[in-house]
C-alpha cells in the first residue's frame, strides 16, 4: 500500500513520537528534547517552549499510543475526537521544500493541536484504506516500540529503535547453531 507521500511522513512522526517513550525510556524529558525532535521531524509552527506545552505532546503520544493498537471502532472515535479538538480544517498548502500536502490547522495552532490534526489526518487515510494491520508492535521479546509497515509484501516485524531484527535473527541463528553441534 502506497499512501500520499505527507500521509506516510505524518505516520512516521506518528511512530518515532511514540517510540519516543519505547521499552520504559523517556525521550522526551525536556523542552530540548522536543526541540530536537521537532527539528528531525521537520515540524514547524509557532511554540511557547514552555512544560506545558511540552506536557500536552506527551499526552498526545499516549492517546496515538492506543490508537496504534486499537481496534477499527475505538480508533475512529480517537481520529474523530483529535479532529474536532484540533478543530481541522483541511487546506493544501506547499512551502519549504514540501510539494502539495495538506494542513488541518493553522502555523499559529498550539503544537500539541497540530500534530495530532496531522496524525489523525494520516490516520483517516490508513483507516479508510483498511490498513490498520500495518500497525504494528515490534514482534521482539524485550520490545513494545510501535512499527509502521510500508512494505508491498507486509514482511516488516521489528522497530527501527535499535536493533532488534539484527538481535533476533543472531539469536535465531545461534540457537540454530547449538541444536546442530
Amino acid at each position: 500500500m502506497v499512501f500520499a507521500p505527507d500521509t506516510e511522513v505524518a505516520l512516521r512522526t506518528v511512530v518515532n513520537l511514540i517510540n519516543t517513550a519505547a521499552n520504559g525510556r523517556e525521550h522526551l524529558a525536556s523542552i530540548g528534547d522536543l526541540d530536537m525532535f521537532l527539528e528531525a521531524e521537520e515540524f514547524t509552527g509557532s511554540r511557547t517552549r514552555d512544560k506545558a506545552e511540552l506536557a500536552s505532546v506527551h499526552r498526545l503520544r499516549s492517546q496515538l499510543a492506543a490508537v496504534w493498537t486499537a481496534n477499527e471502532d475505538t480508533a475512529v472515535e480517537t481520529v474523530n475526537r483529535l479532529l474536532r479538538e484540533g478543530k481541522a480544517l483541511p487546506q493544501l498548502m506547499k512551502h519549504d521544500q514540501w510539494d502539495w500536502h495538506l494542513h488541518a490547522t493553522t502555523s499559529e495552532a498550539p503544537l500539541a493541536d497540530r500534530m495530532s490534526t496531522e496524525a489523525a489526518m494520516a490516520l483517516v487515510d490508513v483507516i479508510r484504506s483498511k490498513e490498520m494491520d500495518r500497525m504494528l508492535v515490534c514482534e521482539a521479546d524485550d520490545c513494545n516500540a510501535v512499527v509502521l509497515d510500508l512494505s508491498r509484501n507486509r514482511s516488516k516485524r521489528y522497530c527501527d529503535t535499535g536493533n532488534c531484527a539484527n538481535r533476533v535473527h543472531v539469536a535465531a541463528y545461534r540457537a540454530r547453531q547449538a541444536s546442530a553441534g
